[in-house]
């Protein structure tokens, strides 16, 4: 029982810890801001977390902190790509078509970080930002640098659902994963 409550305890306090690292993550100018996926309704619209996350890149486009946005994903349980579904609503609110880069096949974020850094290496950049909810930024920064993209900083939107508290206890073991995943 003891065991058990100091695990708890543990991942608690990693969980916590990874949630205050990317909220105190703070952007920078880039090369690229890359956007991993998330939920897509049926009809193409991006979930209110995707259309955050999309809005807060366009906002780093239009600030001038980025190039090109990389936008990531697969398809998920709507039968719609993720990927797609957000290079439309970028385009729908601004931004030009050819400063968007689709990655249709960045089924979660380990594969959306090879695609992204292989994409960057091709095309001559080397600096990149993260734009995903807060919890989200250290593990997609580390699987970034993991892929050999060493310039990389966060951007979070500010917004919150209730499922956050899920995600943020998620981050732990995810974190701790991808730390030490191999490479395929």
């Amino acid at each position: 029982m003891k065991l058990l409550k100091w695990v708890a305890c543990l991942w608690l306090l990693i969980s916590i810890t990874v949630a205050a690292a990317g909220m105190l993550c703070s952007s920078r100018v880039a090369d690229v801001a890359i956007v991993p996926g998330n939920t897509v309704d049926r009809d193409g619209v991006p979930a209110p977390g995707l259309a955050a996350r999309l809005s807060r890149a366009k906002q780093c486009y239009d600030d001038g902190e980025c190039k090109i946005i990389f936008v990531s994903g697969g398809t998920g349980l709507s039968g719609v790509n993720e990927a797609t579904s957000m290079h439309a609503w970028l385009v729908r609110n601004g931004v030009p078509a050819d400063k968007i880069t689709v990655d249709p096949e960045g089924n979660d974020t380990w594969s959306t970080a090879q695609h992204a850094s292989e994409w960057m290496r091709a095309h001559n950049h080397s600096s990149a930002m993260i734009v995903t909810q807060y919890f989200h930024v250290p593990r997609a920064m580390l699987a970034m640098k993991r892929f050999g993209v060493t310039e990389v900083s966060g951007a979070y939107p500010q917004f919150w659902q209730a499922r956050d508290i899920y995600s943020v206890l998620r981050e732990a073991p995810a974190f701790l994963w991808y730390a030490v995943r191999p490479f395929p």
